[in-house]
């Protein structure tokens, strides 16, 4: 049953996504005064449609696109003879096939007829829209739901400092105590400030923590509603590291980066932690540049 609901999800969002590119294309055209003719999700037999006004607005059976139809797509043959050849002859056919769409008494609302800044601007307007509807989604999903990473509420202390890559799992006689241990601070202590830094994330004090190996921090934490002052000196340690929301950061040859920064030994909660609103677009963007280096890289 789930999957089912999946496929009808999916298709659902797909169709959407189709719509939202065609109105994007619909909307500039009868703005520069073009006919259309007609507004369609998908291909095939006809499923639904509505006439409104001059435009038939439809769906149909297999939602793998849409179309919108407008008059006068292509200029007039200046060719006057018999069309020669297969691709002339199908370039033809489709003059004679848009050349139908044409109403008597709107020759001059035809698509050619726009100047060409208007035409740019229609053919870009489905593209458009569905780089506008990718912002409203990523806005919606990081903005709104948010982002899974370390949250300012310590879920763990390490009682010892073990060395980097290392696969124990309990302190030796011998292993120097965690400076966090040191210093006091328990699981559920929420994270408040450090070295006079107020800190709304777990990166935020990983940071901090990281560009201070030997310096005396003071760390004010909110435990059972009331805010403590603790010190903490962070130590010299080579760890692997990770980025906000924990997953190993690797150089180019695909091994984890091990540095040697400040260490505490803390860990964070982890939960959904909502990003400012300019995240959207700033992923939005930047899935856009992913993609058209890819299409650019393409053997």
């Amino acid at each position: 049953m789930l999957y089912v609901g999946g496929i009808l999800f999916m298709l659902v969002g797909l169709g959407l996504s189709i719509g939202l590119h065609e109105v994007g294309h619909l909307l500039p055209a009868k703005l520069f005064g073009v006919r259309v003719g007609q507004y369609m999700i998908g291909f095939g037999p006809r499923v639904w449609s509505k006439r409104i006004g001059e435009t038939e607005y439809g769906f149909k059976l297999l939602p793998l696109g849409g179309f919108i139809s407008m008059s006068g797509m292509y200029p007039a043959s200046k060719s006057t003879g018999p069309a020669s050849g297969i691709f002339r002859s199908l370039i033809q056919d489709a003059r004679s096939a848009n050349n139908e769409t044409i109403a008597e008494g709107a020759e001059d609302r035809v698509f050619y007829r726009l100047p060409v800044w208007k035409r740019i601007v229609v053919m870009l307007g489905g593209p458009l829209m569905n780089l506008l509807l990718a912002i409203v989604i990523f806005t919606v999903l990081v903005s709104g739901i948010g982002v899974q990473q370390g949250t300012t509420t310590i879920a763990s202390v390490s009682q010892c400092v073990l060395p980097a890559g290392s696969t124990a799992t309990e302190c030796a006689p011998d292993d120097p105590t965690s400076p966090a241990a040191e210093a006091g601070i328990q699981p559920g202590d929420v994270l408040v400030s450090i070295d006079g830094t107020p800190v709304s994330t777990f990166a935020e004090a990983t940071a901090i923590v990281q560009a201070s190996p030997g310096k005396p921090l003071d760390v004010v934490v909110r435990r059972d509603g009331d805010e403590k002052t603790l010190s903490i000196t962070p130590i010299a340690a080579d760890r692997k590291l990770t980025d906000a929301s924990g997953q190993p950061v690797r150089n180019a040859e695909g091994d984890q980066i091990v540095k040697t920064v400040g260490y505490v030994g803390m860990g964070a909660q982890m939960g959904f932690v909502q990003q400012p609103l300019s995240s959207g677009p700033e992923m939005a963007f930047d899935s856009v540049g992913r993609v058209a280096t890819l299409i650019v890289n393409l053997p």
